[in-house]
Order: C-alpha cells, then structure tokens, then sequence
C-alpha cells in the first residue's frame, strides 16, 4: 500500500493503515489484530487459528488471492468465523478475471470501491453482528 497503482490504491502506506485500523476498531468498541501475509498458507493458518481463539469477526482485503484461492474460500468456510470481504477498488470495473471472488462465496458481506474507508465500513458492520467482540483485520498487498 502507498507504493502501488496510487491512482487505484491511494497513498495510504500499509503503517499508516494499522493505526487507522486501530483507532477504528477502538471507536467500534472492538479489540484488532492485524495480520498481513503474501503467502496463502500463511492466511489459511491464521483464519483457522482465529477459530481456535474464538474471534467474533474478520475484515479482509484478500487482494489476488480473491480470485484465485480456494483454499482460503474453504478455510473460511470451515471457521463460519463472520467475514466481510473489502476491496480499496471497484473490482467490479476492472480486468475481467477480478470479477470473480471466491471469498465472496463465504463472506457475510463484501464492500468494493470504498477506498480504505470500506475497512471501517467492515467494521462497523461486524460490530453491529451479535457476538462481535474481537475483530481481526487481515490485509493481502496484491504484488
């Protein structure tokens, strides 16, 4: 983030998004653990672990890995853990291959071409879900 494609992504560096993140999660009366991993196995191994930590919800931006893993699809579909998928831009507008998300196949809710404001947006929706407590928010930079 902040390095890539700024006219699609912004200039938000990934450090600066933590610490809105953060200031969201707390005005959400949410507790945030922020992961970010360019590797796949990486991100199915923490889903699966946030269910053995009994997280209420996770906001993530899966980035590529939206329109390719499905791994990540079924180790979201294995927690039920509540997820709302984010995406910076309109994928929707974009290259064909972006229009198919297989994240969206066990998101609870999906937020397309909000810019990092769609975090607080994943947010606040996960707040208002019975039982959310403790959010985690991953994000994937798209490399």
């Amino acid at each position: 983030m902040g390095i890539r494609e700024p006219a699609i992504y912004g200039s938000t560096t990934y450090k600066d998004l933590c610490g809105i993140l953060e200031t969201w999660c707390a005005d959400a009366g949410a507790s945030c653990e922020l992961f970010q991993s360019n590797h796949e196995g990486a991100i199915v191994d923490r889903i699966q672990q946030a269910w053995f930590d009994g997280v209420d919800g996770i906001v993530m931006n899966p980035a590529a890995y939206t329109h390719t893993s499905v791994a990540i699809l079924d180790a979201l579909k294995a927690t039920a853990i509540p997820t709302v998928e984010v995406h910076i831009s309109d994928v929707s507008t974009r290259e064909a291959f972006r229009h198919h998300s297989y994240v969206s196949l066990a998101a609870k809710h999906t937020i397309i071409g909000h810019g990092i404001d769609g975090y607080r947006e994943g947010i606040e929706w996960l707040a208002r879900e019975p039982k959310s407590r403790e959010i985690h928010t991953n994000s994937f930079p798209c490399l």
